[in-house]
Formats: structure tokens, sequence, C-alpha cells
């Protein structure tokens, strides 16, 4: 087949849904990002970037002031994941890390930096990253589910 064909090595299909669906899921993310920026300022936590700041990804950090409260983000953040809902992340010594870190993810692909998920060390500043959503509307759910844990914990 070779020039007939051309440099695709059977992935053209894959690579072009790819760059079509891009733009609107990079967007969802943001919408999630700018949702947990302003209802985490509501509950009087630091985030950065703030909602009405100019951003340049889709990662959003909130301090939440003690590994309590980041504990508890990850665990209700993870309540809200499409895949492995059920799980309870906990945090544990990761190889690189000087202190415990707590990750929360329910992907449907293993490591992927564009579906929900969270990470944080327990230490100071306290504070957690939180990336990606797939659509807006699984990201809220998450977003809302982490939020209700920390004020079901009192924490807030």
């Amino acid at each position: 087949l070779g020039r007939e064909v051309g440099p695709s090595l059977g992935q053209s299909r894959g690579m072009f849904m790819g760059l079509f669906n891009a733009p609107h899921i990079v967007g969802e993310a943001l919408k999630t990002a700018v949702f947990a920026s302003a209802l985490f300022r509501e509950f009087g936590f630091e985030a950065t970037p703030t909602f009405d700041e100019k951003r340049c990804d889709i990662i959003q950090a909130l301090k939440l002031k003690n590994s309590e409260t980041l504990i508890a983000f990850c665990q209700g953040m993870q309540k809200g994941a499409p895949i492995d809902s059920n799980v309870i992340p906990e945090p544990w010594d990761m190889p690189g890390y000087d202190s415990q870190v707590i990750m929360s993810a329910g992907a449907f692909t293993g490591g992927s930096s564009i579906e929900l998920s969270s990470d944080a060390p327990l230490r100071e500043p306290f504070a957690v990253w939180m990336q990606g959503s797939m659509n807006f509307d699984s990201g809220k759910v998450g977003v809302l589910l982490a939020a209700r844990e920390i004020v079901r914990r009192g924490l807030v």
C-alpha cells in the first residue's frame, strides 16, 4: 500500500478524532476548574488561579489549610468518579516525595490528565492540584462531592 495510504500507520481515525474533540474537552475541563475555584473560594479557601483570572492550563490549585481537609477533598472527589467511585484513596509514601501523597482518579485511561483527578502532598501549604474532566457535568459532581465531604466532616 505504501504511498497510496501515506504515513498513517493505521492511526488516522484516532488522531483526527482527538483533534476534533480536543477543543471541547479542554473547554469542559476549564469550566470544571473555574467552578471549583469559585466554590472553594466561597468556603474561604485560597484558589490559584481565581475563578476570574486568565488561565493558561487546566490545573486548579486549592489551599485547603490542613491534611484532614486534603484527604476529605480527594476522597470526596473519588466518589464522583465515573470509574472506581467505590475506592477510598489513602495517603501513602510515594517514591520521590518527602511526605505522604494522596491521589484521586477514576479515569477510563490510567494516568490520564484530562480526566478528573486530584493529588496532594500532605504538608504545608496543604494544596491540592485538580485537573481535567471530560465533561462539565461529571466534573461538577466530583467537585460538589469533594465539597460535601469536607462539610460532612466539619472541616469548614
